[in-house]
């Protein structure tokens, strides 16, 4: 039988009550290893620094600022942490602003303790199956972000669950609503539309290819080098 995969962790909570209940709810859920408690987002970044932890149940609202800038910063220097973000804050602005920094699940206060046991359980398979693929094919893509297939048919369902990081599904949506013409679009061209980079049109227009949902055309044209198109996969 595999030992249980164990999960370091940290919470990030300026309330010392909440962060206290945190605490206690994790005592109870095996294989997480509780590696530190900070107060303030100075004290989180140091926490990130220090022990390196796989996961951080994360506040939004500090003193001192938020704590969504501080989930972007640790991604703008590549900090291997994902985030649970437990937090009042209910508004649409917060989930998209949550969405597009990458958190893995979003889960509103007064936090249940049930609720984090599947967020966590959820995360601990995640990270299971991402250290046991040797390389990464479309079936492997599948079992991160495809729930499991159904129990009679055998068949996996057609709509993910988990998208990869990087990816959200409002940018997602909107993309796949711009690609709805037919026309054949650059990732430049589709980037333009929605207000984003080329690269991050790119990324979302790479990953509707590899779910045949798009497909790519290659035009070569008269001069410069080739040019990647997309078109929505009749």
């Amino acid at each position: 039988m595999n030992a249980l995969r164990t999960i370091r962790t940290i919470i990030v909570e300026d309330d010392p009550q909440v962060a206290e209940i945190q605490r206690r709810f994790l005592e109870k859920i095996d294989g997480i290893e509780l590696v530190g408690i900070a107060h303030s987002m100075a004290e989180a970044d140091d926490l990130v620094d220090i022990f390196k932890p796989d996961l951080a149940l994360l506040d939004v609202h500090f003193p001192e600022g938020n704590g969504l800038d501080l989930l972007r910063q640790w991604r703008a220097d590549h900090r291997d942490v994902d985030v649970i973000l437990i937090t009042a804050a209910n508004e649409v602005d917060t989930l998209r602003s949550a969405l597009h920094a990458g958190v893995f699940e979003f889960i509103l206060k007064p936090l249940v303790l049930q609720r984090l046991v599947d967020a966590i359980e959820r995360f601990r398979s995640h990270l299971t199956t991402l250290e046991q693929l040797d390389t990464l094919d479309q079936s492997g893509l599948d079992t991160l972000i495809i729930p499991p297939g159904d129990s009679q048919t055998g068949k996996a369902s057609k709509s993910p669950t988990r998208l990869p990081k990087g990816i959200d599904a409002l940018t997602l949506e909107t993309i796949e609503q711009q690609m709805q013409s037919g026309e054949a679009l650059t990732a430049e061209e589709v980037g333009q539309a929605i207000g984003s980079s080329r690269t991050t049109a790119r990324r979302y227009l790479e990953y509707l290819v590899g779910q045949e949902r798009l497909r790519a055309e290659v035009n070569y044209g008269t001069v410069g080098r080739p040019e990647r198109r997309y078109r929505i996969n009749a």
